[in-house]
């Protein structure tokens, strides 16, 4: 174990997606049990709700809602029981049933949400890249969910790239880590214009999560990386933290970064439960998140 980093849960099912609750209390999803999961310190990891399909990421909304991105029930060959449409769920309360609230925006149905973030306005942003198959790749998009349940597509990025991990930036500017390329981006919401930020280090990065410093650096894990790369805002390269065997994604909470593992790479139809969740000292506090709630 790397010096100062925690390992506060093991033996999970494909771990992906943090999000810390106002409580302290950490979710995340667990692909392979289809489901929202919880850690808390002394009483270990527990179901927080069952949503069916391949839950691919959570995040904590306004009065106790909890929002899922829903592909369907797929991790590579990997195949849920109870197959989904892909989509975006809502959990009302712990314990809660998963709704879905939307399966389609602007005509465009979607193929497996991936990850999701609420921005400074209160809408809910999230990518859209479909199945991971290079060889024969799904559409890539970018959407946007209105507070009252209406949406629009941002981006369809072509050809399709990926998109995997999104955050959002202190000036509302949309970042998001790309698996097929290895490249981040960033698109001005006012504008629609898309930039290259940087291309992570190594011959194939495939990148997946981020989050965002108080300090404008992006934290991008890569499942083929074994750790952490972080990015200045302007691109340059700023560090690397060793974390983890799969890294997949991770957010903020105080000073930590929280890091989901999935701890063996989903090349077969077989579920495995080798992922681990852990605390990672970073010393800098997160930019913060928003919270939403949707319809």
């Amino acid at each position: 174990m790397t010096e100062g980093h925690e390992l506060l849960a093991e033996g999970l099912g494909w771990a992906e997606g943090p999000t810390v609750l106002p409580d302290g209390r950490i979710c995340f999803v667990e692909t392979y049990r289809s489901q929202v999961s919880v850690w808390e310190r002394g009483r270990g990891v527990s179901r927080y709700a069952y949503t069916a399909g391949g839950p691919n990421s959570c995040v904590a909304g306004a009065d106790g809602t909890m929002y899922v991105c829903q592909n369907g029930g797929t991790t590579g060959p990997w195949r849920a029981e109870e197959m989904v449409t892909p989509s975006i769920q809502v959990i009302d309360r712990e314990g809660g049933r998963a709704e879905i609230i939307a399966t389609e925006l602007d005509g465009k149905r979607f193929h497996g949400p991936n990850d999701l973030v609420f921005g400074p306005d209160g809408r809910l942003y999230f990518t859209d890249p479909g199945t991971y198959r290079p060889g024969d790749p799904e559409p890539s998009y970018l959407f946007v969910l209105n507070t009252d349940g209406t949406g629009r597509l941002l981006a369809e990025l072509t050809p399709p790239t990926f998109p995997n991990g999104i955050a959002i930036e202190a000036d509302g500017s949309v970042v998001w880590a790309e698996s097929y390329t290895g490249m981040v981006r960033r698109l001005d919401p006012a504008t629609g214009r898309i930039t290259e930020i940087a291309r992570l280090p190594g011959d194939r990065p495939i990148a997946d999560g981020m989050a965002v410093g108080k300090d404008g650096l992006l934290y991008v894990t890569t499942v083929n990386g074994g750790g952490i790369d972080v990015i200045r805002p302007d691109g340059t390269y700023d560090r690397f933290i060793k974390a983890g065997t799969i890294p997949t994604n991770c957010v903020f909470t105080g000073t930590d970064l929280i890091m989901t593992d999935a701890g063996i790479l989903a090349d077969t139809a077989d579920a495995s439960y080798g992922g681990q969740l852990w605390r990672i000292p970073v010393g800098v506090e997160g930019l913060g998140t928003w919270v939403g709630r949707i319809g």
